[in-house]
């Protein structure tokens, strides 16, 4: 008997991050066809100036759309990058509470908020930071106040507002796989002397290496659910950068824990 064939196969939706797209599933979809599990990658790189409700409202008609197609009724289970865990949040808590889903596994996922998107708007940090991140993680010219998404994200927009009073479902297992610069290692995101800003419990900004150059593990953690954390100083041949933010869903480590956790009956 197969490994794959001791538990029931859910479909596997994937969906990508800000200012990204499916291409970065590339490595991880055929580690799940090999587990016989069905693949499907939603797509909102097209939207034009979307926000995380438009993109809950594709997310939500996407899914209608590929259950008429396969036919298939049960419960699917949910794998996002970044702010595509919002956005599927948003549909699953906000819009419609009554989609059957599995589980729910978010990488690096800034389900509080984002410091970084906060910084992005500060008139005396945000400018160099926009210019260091250009074409590395923001789009070349990137103004975050006509970007509805950066907006949505910050921590007292009202769509973390939304999603906090809205809380999480009791019929959906939640994960959130975050990484960490454990070895203090600059080149770990070297943008940013490989650090991760957060914001505190007084409310102040603040460098952590407790994230992954992007999102601080503190912003992926949800009520009751302790972050699984990925250390950079693991075994293996992996580089520090190779645990970043940019490049988890390509990380090898990080698509066997997603693995695990879709493997579980």
């Amino acid at each position: 008997m197969n490994a794959h064939d001791q538990y029931e196969r859910h479909p596997v939706v994937l969906v990508h991050g800000w200012n990204s797209h499916p291409g970065i599933w590339n490595k991880l979809c055929p580690l799940l066809t090999n587990e016989g599990l069905p693949v499907w990658r939603f797509d909102f790189s097209t939207l034009v100036h979307p926000s995380i409700p438009s993109i809950g409202a594709a997310f939500g008609n996407y899914l209608d759309a590929m259950r008429e197609e396969t036919g298939y009724t049960g419960a699917i289970d949910i794998v996002c990058h970044s702010l595509g865990t919002c956005a599927a949040r948003y549909y699953l808590e906000v819009m419609d509470g009554e989609v059957a889903v599995r589980q729910l596994v978010g990488l690096g996922a800034p389900n509080t908020g984002s410091a970084l998107a906060e910084l992005f708007f500060d008139p005396e940090k945000g400018p160099e930071i926009r210019r260091t991140l250009s074409g590395i993680f923001v789009p070349v010219g990137f103004d975050p106040a006509a970007d509805p998404l950066v907006c949505d994200v910050r921590f007292e927009s009202t769509v973390m507002q939304e999603l906090e009073r809205a809380g999480l479902r009791n019929d959906i297992e939640y994960h959130a796989i975050v990484t960490k610069n454990t070895g203090h290692d600059p080149a770990f995101f070297p943008w940013s002397d490989g650090q991760t800003w957060e914001r505190d419990d007084n409310g102040l900004l603040r460098a952590t290496f407790c994230g992954d150059g992007i999102v601080s593990n503190r912003e992926s953690a949800l009520p009751g659910i302790t972050p699984d954390v990925i250390p950079s100083t693991g075994p293996g041949p992996l580089l520090p950068v190779q645990y970043c933010h940019i490049h988890m869903p390509r990380n090898p480590v990080v698509m066997d824990h997603v693995l695990r956790s879709l493997r579980q009956p």
